[in-house]
């Protein structure tokens, strides 16, 4: 073998050296595949996003012109108008109860429902609406009857503060009923953040409740049958 030979014996590869290059090539090519398809899964991810949210928008714009939605809006400027009522009627009774325990009671739920009025105001603001007040003779009426009720009993008696318990719990049990369907009506229209405000009221109303059935039921109710 002359000089040439070896020189070229020398620069040819090895079989081993052309397997161990060949598998490179592979790898470099698989990588390239491997990040196509994670540009391709953050390109599907990013498309399925964008149309979520178009389908999300759609639907509120489907939502604003429903007849569940009207009717929704009417159902809150009736309240609107109902809490203002009975924070006047509240106001007014406060100082006809006899029992310390029934008169803060209903001082704490004054300001309870003053908050509840700037709750709802909140509400509107969210759902991008003004917020008016719509005459409900509903709560007219049952703050007529609380009235009444009122009036027929004794100044300074126990049985006063039942009627008074009686007529509040009346009231309650108005705000108890609206509240519940005006939350499921916000979550089935997708407005979470407002259902989760109306949620928080409808709590305190029931929370009122259970404090004026507690007070009736350990001495009102029976101070009142001994007068």
């Amino acid at each position: 073998m002359n000089q040439k030979d070896k020189n070229l014996e020398k620069t040819a590869p090895s079989k081993s050296e052309e397997s161990t290059i060949i598998p490179v090539e592979e790898d470099k090519a698989a990588t390239g595949k491997k990040q196509k398809t994670s540009a391709d899964t953050d390109d599907s991810d990013q498309e399925n996003s964008n149309q979520s949210e178009l389908k999300k928008q759609g639907m509120e714009n489907k939502n604003n012109n429903s007849e569940l939605e009207k009717f929704f809006l009417d159902a809150l400027q009736d309240i609107y108008y109902a809490e203002a009522k009975i924070e006047e009627s509240l106001a007014k009774i406060k100082h006809k109860a006899t029992s310390e325990e029934l008169q803060e009671a209903i001082e704490d739920h004054e300001l309870v429902t003053k908050k509840q009025i700037l709750r709802l105001e909140k509400v509107f603001k969210h759902l991008g609406e003004e917020a008016k007040k719509k005459k409900c003779d509903a709560i007219d009426g049952i703050l007529k009857e609380v009235d009444e009720m009122v009036k027929s009993t004794k100044d300074g008696s126990m049985t006063r503060d039942v009627a008074i318990i009686i007529g509040a719990q009346k009231v309650e049990h108005y705000e108890i009923a609206t509240y519940g369907g005006l939350v499921q009506i916000a979550i089935t229209l997708g407005y979470e953040k407002v259902a989760d405000l109306l949620e928080t009221t409808l709590d305190e109303e029931e929370e009122t409740d259970y404090l004026l059935t507690e007070i009736a039921e350990e001495h009102v109710n029976f101070e009142a049958a001994e007068e």
